[in-house]
């Protein structure tokens, strides 16, 4: 029925890579429990650029600075072999913007305003080159699917040649119409302080409010593809789609022009789509590549032989809410002949999501990044035949992927619950794995890491599970019983990966257990998983959860009594819905931006597809309004007993926080004890770390009150 792999046995040989075991057990007793105060000593690893020639790996440090509540974010230079220790080529404290290689093989960057260099084998001479501002890049870019603000410079792509290159223009939008208004309602209209709208997408959540109406030509203007020579004033229009082109890219010879585009930018009613369309440069006769209205096309790329388009494809929500279907469709990838031709399914048998998708400089290959399970590897595919197989394995995460020009080698960071991520490098089969960095070994020595051990288990009605449980420090079996939170992963669509969880290691070192469960709708389990909870959210996947509570308190010392509910998004909603299900399983909670009512939701978020298509239409439509009703914790608020905290952002529009006012004000007619903190300033995803340590110590601190108390709910 269920599994439990303890790490430390299954994956021992990672753990001593990345340097995370106790030298002896003098060493290990001289370890302390993670503070919130070790929040500012953690560092992030990112931002990894592997050279062209593959000799040198760029990436960056990050730094936490309480005293202004920002980031310093340093620029470091390691050899790809491992050969030398990694060394800071910006200036200490000073923050890069940006960075990239440039031809000449010098990595430039941006610093105070200033655009740098540095020479890899000299990394201790910078040079400042003229001309200070962010060098111009030459590639794929563009308006971009659905609209927005016109350019503020043409794009421009150079070809493979260097001979032409290809610009996406802006083009006029038609005269204004002169409004007729009088002097009299001229001088009102100055007056006026608000605002005013009159289109459907007006709201984003982190967006200024009211956004810009991509409807209007005067907003979000057509734009054209124009060819010509480098630096001379010849070019031609090839285009007159009054579309907006994005991705575009020339083929290996020069002769024709790949981009993606939607056709239905223009209606509002249309939740878009992007299409791929290739133009012969010679004639400028153009084809659309991917006729097939029911999908999204995304990402499409020229194989280096010119003779490939690879692309991602899945249904458009248009077509699932006109069809109503009960899934969401698979998400794969595709290759078509360049001139035009039949579609070939590379995945139909991979039964995942593929991402970040690149061709080897043969064409014979095609790499992409997948999330299977918690983890997340490269893999590989021919474009002609050939089943998906994996290049790196591991109960690990691998982010931040970089190749050098001859795809022969590559870099990323390596991700596991036990520790802060490092850059790691390899050969592009996998093989010549080594760690770089070591950036996080001062820290880890002081603090010690909570067990966290892998599980595997049967939901209600059979299906398998997978979860993770981290211990408490110190923990002993048979000892506490110890307090358990469960901690709920938003999306839904998204999952539990391999990582190192500040908030989850912190929870730990304060006596708490904290359990993760990739339920019914979480990603990396396949497409049946994926869209499990179809039109119930909260049943099946609140099922998977319970399951997992079950399990784990049949397993370890935890305390049945002493049990806690913490997610954001749709881990919020996960919350709201569990407390109101299962009122008397739960001790306390903590609700982050958490759904309450879907019918309320459905207007005034910015999401209201997710309503009409896993709910099955609109709230004005008997279907869809009685799964609305049916999946509100809000329906079932009289039955909560749980004291809750609700955290939110003040100006939250994927949940708006009035959301979480509706089971707050309903907690409180009851008696139940209730507690609201609003972010100000703050949208969906609350950021800031003031913010961040401020919303965990009062999350620790209602669990503490609640479940370290002597009485117990």
């Amino acid at each position: 029925m269920m599994s439990v792999t303890r790490r430390g046995i299954a994956h021992r040989i990672s753990l001593c890579a990345v340097g995370l075991a106790a030298a002896s057990t003098l060493a290990f007793a001289q370890k302390k429990p993670l503070a919130v105060e070790d929040y500012y000593r953690i560092k992030t690893v990112g931002g990894v650029d592997l050279s062209p020639d593959g000799q040198w790996v760029a990436f960056s440090v990050s730094t936490r600075v309480e005293e202004n509540n920002g980031t310093v974010a340093e620029l470091w230079l390691v050899p790809w072999d491992g050969s030398g220790a990694a060394q800071r080529v910006s200036a200490e404290g000073a923050t890069v913007a940006s960075y990239n290689w440039a031809p000449d093989g010098r990595l430039r960057f941006q610093s105070g305003g200033r655009t740098l260099a540095v020479n890899p084998t000299q990394p201790s001479r910078i040079d400042t080159l003229a001309g200070n501002g962010a060098a111009t890049a030459q590639g794929a870019g563009g308006g971009g699917g659905r609209g927005g603000r016109g350019n503020a410079a043409p794009v421009r792509v150079v070809s493979p040649d260097g001979r032409q290159v290809v610009t996406v223009r802006d083009t006029p939008p038609p005269a204004k119409p002169t409004s007729g208004a009088t002097a009299f309602e001229q001088r009102h209209d100055e007056r006026f302080k608000g605002i005013q709208f009159d289109w459907l997408d007006y709201q984003r959540d982190g967006g200024a409010y009211p956004l810009p109406n991509v409807s209007d030509p005067y907003v979000s203007p057509p734009q054209e593809l124009f060819v010509g020579t480098p630096d001379a004033n010849d070019a031609r229009q090839l285009t007159r789609m009054g579309l907006r082109p994005s991705g575009v890219q020339w083929n290996a010879d020069g002769t024709r022009i790949l981009f993606t585009a939607d056709s239905a930018y223009r209606s509002e009613l249309s939740y878009g789509r992007s299409e791929a369309w290739s133009l012969s440069v010679a004639d400028g006769k153009l084809t659309r590549l991917t006729p097939d209205a029911r999908y999204d096309y995304r990402g499409a790329t020229y194989s280096p032989d010119g003779k490939w388009i690879v692309m991602t494809r899945q249904f458009t929500t248009d077509h699932v809410i006109a069809k109503k279907l009960n899934h969401g469709g698979a998400t794969d990838l595709i290759v078509i002949p360049a001139a035009g031709g039949a579609e070939r399914n590379l995945t139909e048998a991979w039964d995942y999501l593929p991402s970040a998708v690149r061709w080897s400089p043969d064409s014979k290959g095609i790499y992409f990044s997948g999330g299977v399970g918690g983890t997340v590897h490269l893999f590989r595919v021919s474009p002609t035949d050939g089943a998906v197989e994996a290049v790196t394995k591991g109960e690990r995460r691998l982010a931040d992927l970089g190749f050098d020009r001859a795809m022969t080698r590559m870099v990323y960071t390596v991700h596991t619950h036990d520790g802060p991520p490092e850059v790691w490098s390899a050969r592009i089969d996998g093989t010549n794995e080594r760690q770089l960095t070591r950036v996080h070994d001062a820290f880890m020595r002081d603090i010690q890491v909570p067990r966290t051990d892998r599980l595997k288990f049967k939901s209600a009605d059979g299906t398998e599970i997978e979860g993770w449980i981290t211990l408490p420090v110190g923990y002993r079996q048979g000892g506490g019983p110890y307090p358990l939170i469960v901690n709920n992963h938003g999306g839904p669509h998204s999952a539990i990966q391999y990582g190192y969880n500040f908030k989850n290691q912190y929870f730990a070192a304060s006596g708490y257990a904290v359990l993760e469960v990739n339920f019914r709708s979480s990603t990396g389990y396949g497409e049946k998983f994926l869209w499990g909870t179809w039109g119930a959210w909260g049943m099946k996947d609140g099922q998977d959860v319970m399951a997992g509570v079950d399990l784990v308190l049949g397993t370890y010392s935890l305390d049945r009594r002493r049990v806690a509910s913490i997610g954001h998004s749709y881990g919020g909603f996960m919350t709201n819905w569990l407390i109101t299900q299962y009122p008397d399983r739960f001790a306390a909670a903590a609700s982050g931006a958490g759904i309450v009512n879907w019918m309320s939701d459905y207007a005034n978020a910015d999401i209201a597809r997710t309503k009409e298509t896993e709910f099955y239409g609109k709230p004005w439509e008997p279907e869809a309004r009685e799964i609305m009703l049916k999946q509100s914790p809000i329906t079932y608020a009289g039955r909560a007993k749980t004291p809750t905290l609700f955290v939110v952002g003040e100006v939250d529009r994927r949940v708006p926080f009035t959301e979480n006012e509706q089971l707050y004000v309903a907690l409180k007619k009851q008696g139940v004890p209730a507690k609201m903190i609003v972010y100000a300033d703050q949208p969906h995803g609350i950021s800031g770390h003031w913010n961040n340590v401020h919303r965990m110590l009062n999350e620790k601190g209602w669990f503490d009150q609640y479940m370290k108390s002597a009485t117990v709910p």
